[in-house]
């Protein structure tokens, strides 16, 4: 039986992607214009990026956009969302803190989920703020983080900001993720394909802050740094060594590469590129998970789950399987309400940008 009452303390806001209001193209347009615009996404100065994001690709892109979010919309609203307030749920089931729902893009907004949170716990003195993102990216983590951190400083709320951070190697995480794929390996397969959201390579050096290590040396994501605790390369590695040694999976058996790709010079290998090469090579049997995502959304239900299925099976592939983001998973609800129970050892108030794990 929950006890949250408006005597809460302490309340919990978990913050996901974002998604349009609807599959309108003008609510498609509008979201687009507020996630491409982000200096964290698309890093032009001011001028060559408006000029670049409303002049070319969003005028070309909104449509097609809205006919991909129409083919995974549900009658509850976006898949997204939909999934994010299912884990609020199924999470709050466990908890005696609130918890809320904010989004770095579209609705709602950080600041219009802390100004409801203080609306109904008028003593509230802590936020921990839950970025859904397991790696650290300036395009993801660290474009949230710090957009929540602007809209607290802009309401000048008296309660405390605290942050989880990114939990790529934690083991509740890896625990998780490995039963969920576990239960999709019976079935046989020739191959698993873990699929990362892609971003651009020059955003790897943007965040090393040694300026000097992450893909300018040999290896570099298997050398020591301090770089690797901001290095998107680096932990998507981690994850997939640790799920794949914990399933005791072959190396010949699973491979990495990078989805949504927008423009050159992103991480490779590409996956749209590779689900057309990999019949060929004899891979017939091919099973896809798409660890970067905890909620599956318009990147893995329309871009992986259909054209990515699309693709293989058309270039001579048998048979294909998406396996599910986390979602609700048991493992993953019950880890995520221990990480809040002992939200000292997960989360700080000093540099909320630096994971400790």
């Amino acid at each position: 039986m929950l006890k949250n009452t408006q005597t809460a303390r302490r309340a919990v806001l978990f913050m996901n992607l974002g998604s349009p209001d609807s599959t309108e193209v003008k609510d498609v347009r509008r979201y687009l214009n507020q996630f491409l615009m982000d200096e964290r996404v698309i890093d032009l100065p001011l001028i060559p990026r408006a000029l670049l994001v409303r002049g070319l690709i969003v005028p070309f892109r909104a449509p097609r956009s809205a006919e991909a979010y129409k083919t995974i919309w549900t009658k509850e609203g976006s898949p997204l969302i939909v999934l994010t307030r299912a884990l609020q749920e199924a999470v709050q089931q466990k908890t005696e803190e609130p918890i809320a729902v904010a989004m770095r893009y579209g609705n709602p907004s950080p600041r219009q989920a802390y100004d409801q949170l203080v609306k109904e716990y008028p003593l509230l003195e802590e936020v921990i703020l839950f970025p859904l993102y397991p790696h650290y990216a300036m395009s993801s983590y660290e474009t949230a983080v710090a957009y929540a951190e602007e809209q607290y400083a802009k309401g000048k709320y008296g309660f405390k900001l605290s942050v989880i951070k990114p939990f790529y190697n934690h083991p509740d995480y890896i625990e998780a993720l490995s039963a969920n794929i576990q239960s999709h390996l019976t079935g046989g397969y020739d191959h698993i394909l873990f699929s990362y959201h892609g971003i651009p390579e020059r955003h790897i050096r943007k965040s090393d802050p040694t300026k000097s290590h992450c893909l300018q040396i040999n290896d570099c994501c298997n050398v020591d740094s301090v770089a690797h605790n901001t290095c998107y390369r680096h932990q998507v590695f981690t994850t997939t060594k640790l799920v794949t040694e914990k399933l005791d999976i072959p190396a010949g058996k699973f491979s990495i590469s990078f989805q949504s790709r927008l423009g050159k010079g992103w991480l490779q290998p590409f996956t749209d590129i590779r689900l057309e090469e990999m019949p060929n090579e004899g891979i017939k049997k091919l099973l896809v998970v798409c660890p970067a995502f905890v909620s599956d959304c318009l990147e893995t239900l329309e871009e992986i789950e259909e054209r990515g299925k699309a693709s293989f099976m058309n270039a001579g592939g048998e048979s294909y399987h998406m396996i599910p983001c986390l979602n609700t998973h048991p493992l993953w609800v019950n880890a995520i309400a221990e990480w809040i129970k002992e939200k000292n050892k997960y989360s700080h108030t000093d540099n909320p940008l630096t994971p400790n794990f």
